[in-house]
């Protein structure tokens, strides 16, 4: 044989091994990758998550972010996540398990009227596994939540809510749930920061602990103890703590953080250095499933999957339709009164300004005459969505969805150097590249005041100018400003602003003003306008999660 056709024959030689070498490294990654291609032997877990639902129980317009514009499609409803819920299990039975991440009842009128009561039969007959409370669980006080959340007689569990008198854990840390010999364990953590986010007085009676080495050494010592295949983190700490937590220690030892809190669509798990991150929308608009497939007990792959809650493809169970009609009856007649009509749509999913809280900040400027009028800013209520051309009814069930809890308003007056110290300071609350100092994630609103700023500049700096009445902000000039009451803040405290001066506690609440407002004005047209600007966000920024290519839609 010649050297020639040697050096062929061991080229095309070198060359198989090559090619049967890549294709087995390549067979082996996408055993773990989400599209892999699964062994028949294999055991597949379905995880099912819903969070935030806040007292959502009907079908409604949602929101979403496509092709560069915004568009609406009704989804949710609690009888339609049991239609999914059914066909779920039934898809991979004795092999589902169904998680809730908090903020259950809160958040709608019928929830409020009712202290939570009416969510707690429905969410009995839901199905869940495991439930653990979120930041609003605490809004009718600790007795009440006890109440509710035993009421649904299944697995609740949070490891950092404690009672404040003997120290006694409120729930169980963790649960565990066994399915053909693969241990899954669930650790619940719920916001440490709840006595400053809600109205103190609602968490009253309720101590907190942090993300601190205590969590660690729990969540250590579960994995080892407990003989854990897979170990969740259901969390209720917001999608930028929830990222952090992922590449934290705290997590070393943790597989997954299903998180809650935000409203966020995590429709592509975020990947930490120790943990896989998901947070499936609000209001039962949405569900996540997380599959799990499994090779002889161990982990082999894994898919995530975000599901709209489309009523045409998951229709009401009856069951629990009746449960939601019977539960609302007695609130309905009161709720579903006609209080104005809006020309364009009403939302509140954007970071910075939105027109929800354009119509409220300024329904309670022009009831109070302040110079400034402040709405918090966070991202609840369904979106009211004219049709056909003619103006849509706003009811008071629309309003307790915009304004879920109902305080008296206040008024104060405040320096310039005052409210811009105390901007700057909620604008590092919602936009800090350090997410373990944001705190909720949305800047707050307000009418009769115009800023322009840079999300992306230092704390303290990111203001370039404010101005009130067509003018300037002068640092010594007093301004009134108007906010609602928080129950348990010192008096002279507006929207976490302190030391304002001539404070007044009125005799109506934000609700009653914003009710005579739309009987003066309706039908309103609340629109964007760029009463707090920055060109780096633009007019439409959903989210900002620092360190991620998350996107909302």
């Amino acid at each position: 044989m010649t050297n020639y056709k040697r050096t062929i024959l061991k080229t095309v030689f070198l060359l198989g091994m090559v090619i049967l070498t890549v294709s087995c490294k390549t067979e082996k990654k996408n055993q773990m990758t989400n599209n892999n291609a699964i062994k028949n032997d294999t055991l597949s877990i379905t995880i099912l998550q819903t969070a935030d639902i806040h007292g959502q129980l009907d079908t409604h317009p949602e929101l979403f972010w496509e092709d560069e514009k915004i568009v609406f499609k009704n989804r949710g409803g609690l009888a339609n996540i049991k239609t999914l819920f059914d066909k779920e299990r039934e898809a991979n039975p004795n092999k589902t398990i169904i998680v809730d991440g908090g903020d259950l009842i809160q958040g709608s009128g019928y929830a409020a009227l009712s202290e939570g009561k009416v969510m707690q039969d429905v969410i009995k007959n839901m199905g869940y596994d495991v439930i653990i409370p979120g930041n609003w669980e605490v809004v009718y006080g600790k007795n009440m939540m006890l109440e509710i959340m035993k009421g649904y007689e299944t697995d609740v569990i949070v490891q950092n809510m404690f009672d404040d008198e003997n120290e006694n854990p409120l729930f169980p840390a963790y649960a565990v749930k066994e399915i053909e010999g693969v241990r899954l364990g669930f650790v619940g953590i719920n916001d440490p920061d709840v006595p400053v986010r809600q109205n103190p007085i609602f968490s009253q009676g309720i101590g907190f602990s942090g993300l601190d080495d205590h969590l660690k050494k729990m969540v250590d010592d579960i994995k080892v103890k407990e003989n854990i295949d897979v170990l969740f983190l259901v969390t209720h700490i917001g999608i930028f703590k929830q990222v952090e937590l992922a590449s934290n220690p705290i997590a070393e030892h943790a597989d997954y953080i299903l998180g809650n809190d935000t409203h966020e669509r995590v429709r592509e798990m975020i990947q930490g250095k120790y943990a896989k991150v998901t947070e499936p929308g609000a209001f039962g608009s949405f569900v996540g499933k997380l599959t799990l497939h499994f090779v002889d007990g161990k982990l082999v792959g894994d898919a995530y999957d975000l599901i709209d809650v489309d009523p045409e493809v998951y229709p009401a169970n009856q069951k629990i339709q009746s449960l939601v009609d019977k539960a609302k009856a007695p609130y309905k007649e009161y709720l579903e009164t006609i209080i104005g009509y809006t020309n364009t749509p009403i939302y509140r999913y954007l970071t910075v300004e939105n027109p929800m809280d354009n119509m409220i900040t300024d329904a309670a400027r022009w009831k109070t005459g302040a110079d400034i009028s402040i709405s918090n800013g966070f991202r609840f209520g369904n979106p009211i969505v004219p049709e056909d051309g003619k103006p849509a009814p706003i009811t008071r069930a629309n309003l307790w969805n915009l304004l879920p809890v109902n305080e008296p308003v206040k008024t104060g007056k405040a320096t310039g150097k005052q409210i811009k110290d105390w901007l700057e300071k909620e604008m590092h609350n919602a936009f800090s590249q350090n997410p373990t100092e944001r705190f909720g994630g949305w800047l707050v609103r307000f009418s009769g005041m115009k800023v322009d700023f840079n999300s992306q500049n230092e704390r303290g700096k990111r203001i370039s100018s404010i101005t009130v009445k067509g003018q300037p902000m002068q640092d010594d000039e007093y301004y009134t400003i108007s906010a609602c009451v928080r129950p348990g803040d010192p008096i002279d405290n507006l929207c976490r602003m302190a030391n304002v001066k001539d404070v007044e506690v009125k005799d109506y609440t934000i609700h009653e003003a914003v009710e005579e407002y739309l009987q003066k004005k309706s039908p309103v047209s609340p629109t964007l306008e760029g009463r707090a600007y920055c060109d780096y966000l633009g007019e439409y920024s959903f989210s900002t999660v620092p360190q991620t290519n998350y996107e909302f839609h």
